[in-house]
Parts: structure tokens; C-alpha cells; sequence
């Protein structure tokens, strides 16, 4: 049976172009830097929201947070990538701004393992922790907005979905990599990553009622 491509190599392939170059015109980085940062981000966050769905509350709870909130951030399916990440980008302000839903949003998903994470990205590709942590929030709600439109598209229930996730932590340990040493070093801390579910109901509300 083939090997079905994974949500990290799917999620890499729209993000490739215009939004990677949007990213690191942002942040003021080189485009091959950004390519291989986030090439290690999405196998970090996608295994850590593995982790936290490992549960059946877990991933009760990403898949209302899913359902509630994030499914209308790609209107038109990843064709609103674009979109979505123009208005992450834009959102330069506060809390209130998009750019600090997809900050708040990170912390979700990432716990107490956030500021590790960001270390780390940013000492292994150069760009530095700030920097590091500025990609990972732009790219934390584009994260949770593929995830549920893969939800609708596949009918997904909780199970599936947590299954999903979990094949994904799996396939980033195995292969290794940047991405996948990072997400075994946090794993091995076994920190408070867990997801906070009315926190994610309530971040992806504000982050959509902000967007334009």
C-alpha cells in the first residue's frame, strides 16, 4: 500500500513561492533560511498537537477547537492561504492583532516547551531565537487552519484525527532531522505542552473576528 504524503510535506508544498518569500521579507531573513526553518516548524508543531491529542480528551478538544473556530480561516481551501497569512503578517499590534492570536496560539500548543523550542530553531538555522519565535507564531494558526480544513475534507471524527496526528510525531521522529531532533528533544522533556481547549476556542474567535 502506498504511503499515504504526509500533512508536513502537503502544508510544505503551499507554502512554498510567494508565501515563503512573504516570510522572510517579514522577518528580514534569508529565503533558504526561512525554507529550512520551516521545514523543521511544521514537523515541531504538527508533533507536538500529536502529543497533545494523544488522549481521547486531547483530542476531543482540538477537534472543537478545529470545528468551532479555525475551519473558516481557509474560506476557499488552501487556495485562502494567501490570505490567511496576509493577515498574520499584517497584524503587527497587540494581543488582539492576529500576529498575537498566532503568539497565543503557539503557547497553546506548545506549553511550557514554547521558549525551548524557539532556542532551538533559532541556534540551529541561524535566525536566533526572537526571530524564531516570531516564524512559529505565523505559523502556528496556518497550522490549525489546515488541520481543519483536512477535517472537512476527510470527515475526520476525534479518533481519526488524534491517529493523524500521532503517525505525523511518529513519521518527524523517524526521519530525523532538524525537525524531528527538535520534536524528540521536547518530547523527552515531557513538559506542559497540553492544549488548552477554551483558550484555542477563544483565540481562534478573536483571531477571525480580526481578520479583514
Amino acid at each position: 500500500m502506498h504511503p499515504q504524503q504526509s500533512l508536513v510535506s502537503e502544508l510544505m508544498v503551499q507554502l512554498q513561492g510567494a508565501p515563503m518569500q512573504q516570510m522572510a521579507q517579514q522577518l528580514g531573513a534569508d529565503r533558504q533560511q526561512i525554507q529550512t526553518a520551516v521545514g523543521a516548524a511544521l514537523p515541531l508543531l504538527l508533533g507536538a498537537l500529536g502529543r497533545n491529542a494523544a488522549q481521547p480528551q486531547g483530542a476531543a478538544d482540538l477537534m472543537g477547537a478545529l470545528q468551532r473556530d479555525h475551519a473558516a480561516a481557509l474560506p476557499q481551501g488552501l487556495g485562502g492561504l494567501g490570505d490567511l497569512l496576509d493577515a498574520v503578517l499584517g497584524g503587527a499590534g497587540g494581543a488582539a492583532s492576529p500576529a498575537g492570536q498566532g503568539a497565543a496560539i503557539l503557547g497553546h500548543i506548545l506549553g511550557g516547551s514554547q521558549q525551548q523550542a524557539q532556542d532551538s530553531l533559532g541556534q540551529a538555522t541561524g535566525l536566533g531565537g526572537q526571530t524564531a519565535g516570531q516564524l512559529l507564531s505565523m505559523l502556528a494558526p496556518i497550522v490549525m487552519a489546515f488541520l481543519a480544513q483536512r477535517v472537512q475534507a476527510g470527515h475526520m471524527d476525534a479518533g481519526s484525527l488524534g491517529q493523524s496526528l500521532e503517525q505525523e510525531r511518529t513519521q518527524a521522529q523517524n526521519a530525523g532531522g532538524l525537525g524531528g531532533g527538535l520534536l524528540g528533544s521536547l518530547l523527552d522533556q515531557d513538559g506542559d505542552g497540553k492544549l488548552g481547549a477554551s483558550g484555542l476556542f477563544k483565540l481562534g474567535s478573536a483571531f477571525l473576528n480580526n481578520r479583514r
